[in-house]
């Protein structure tokens, strides 16, 4: 088959294009250059992200070595649109969300399909450590985990629809991450002391102030000195509330006989709420945007394994679509610092039963 790789020029990427060109298919290069560093900032020298020039250029040089055309395509502009602005907007609401889920699906999977189109290629492949597979019974292609647990990064995925999984490859879902080192080191594809990246691509130095600072003018004198209330007291004074996240115990300024984290965010009010550990404990919660891909629908409690952030371990809950389209979790036992904005994901065994969007805990 003809195959669009998106490639970032680090390992994964590399080493799951050489085995596609091992299995005999026609392999399309493609990078994505999702901004640019003067818009964001902090960079820093930080050149292990996808957008780098370095990345660039590793990923150019691994498609002249194994033969095939590499293109690098410039989706600032969209990527600006729908990553970047509602990642601000989000956080603007007093909510903490994850771009990475929001860019799987609207950049790298719809972008790269329709370049795969007018490529004439069937299909888009990445470096993904996760799985597709067809389930025999109802026909609906199932997102799965990888088999290296470790590097498992179906919780990313799954925003991704029926059609796109059913035009993806991912080499890479039945090796460990050691395995696949080896593999591009043994073929020249990787430079054997070649680092990851795990911060968002858009912020390489993991400063999320500064990037909303530069993002939004005059930001921090409008949210600068907010109130810190804890039991309806005044306690402090915060440096401004998109600032802060759910669970956060350094930096408040607010000092007690027992720790204290971050509760609620008011952004109307511009206020942080604080309080004990025990008032990060919800036993529900509810969520939106949500997007199903084992089942059409789960209008009948089912029992899933949910993680409630990317590097969650996660906890038995039943869960419950709505007719509005959102979703209801119930865990079994209390969960710590359940966070507006983050994505839940829900499983069975290593199946992706769907996922959607935190709005908050319920009683």
């Amino acid at each position: 088959m003809r195959v669009v790789v998106a490639m970032s020029g680090g390992v994964d990427s590399s080493v799951a294009a050489g085995l596609l060109v091992e299995q005999g298919h026609e392999v399309v290069g493609i990078t994505i250059k999702t901004h640019r560093f003067d818009d964001t900032g902090g960079n820093r020298g930080n050149e292990n992200s996808c957008c780098s020039l370095d990345g660039i250029r590793d990923a150019r040089s691994v498609a002249a070595k194994l033969g095939f055309p590499h293109y690098v395509l410039d989706f600032s502009g969209r990527f600006s649109d729908e990553v970047i602005g509602p990642f601000v907007a989000e956080y603007l609401a007093g909510r903490t969300p994850n771009p990475c889920v929001l860019c799987n699906r609207t950049i790298k999977w719809e972008e790269l399909l329709r370049r795969a189109d007018a490529l004439g290629a069937d299909m888009i492949a990445t470096g993904h450590y996760a799985n597709v597979r067809t389930d025999p019974q109802s026909g609906r292609l199932v997102l799965s985990r990888g088999k290296d647990g470790t590097k498992d990064q179906s919780y990313a995925l799954w925003g991704l629809t029926q059609e796109s999984l059913g035009r993806t490859l991912f080499p890479l879902a039945a090796m460990e991450k050691s395995e696949v080192r080896a593999w591009g080191e043994r073929n020249g594809l990787v430079r054997p002391a070649k680092p990851e990246s795990y911060e968002i691509c858009f912020i390489p130095d993991d400063d999320y102030e500064r990037f909303l600072k530069g993002r939004v003018p005059g930001l921090a004198g409008k949210v600068d000195g907010g109130e810190i209330v804890m039991d309806g007291e005044v306690v402090g004074r915060h440096r401004g509330f998109p600032f802060y996240t759910i669970g956060q115990r350094k930096g408040l300024g607010v000092f007690r006989s027992e720790p204290v984290y971050v509760t609620g965010i008011d952004a109307e009010r511009n206020r942080i709420e604080v309080g004990s550990a025990d008032r990060l404990m919800a036993r529900a919660l509810r969520a939106s945007r949500v997007n199903l891909i084992k089942y059409a629908d789960c209008a009948e409690p089912r029992r899933v394994h949910t993680m409630i952030r990317s590097r969650d371990e996660g906890a038995g809950a039943i869960l419950r679509t709505l007719p509005d389209g959102s979703a209801e979790v119930r865990f079994d036992a209390p969960r710590r610092a359940i966070t507006p904005g983050q994505s839940v994901v829900w499983y069975e065994g290593d199946d992706v039963v769907g996922g959607g969007v935190i709005d908050g805990v319920l009683g």
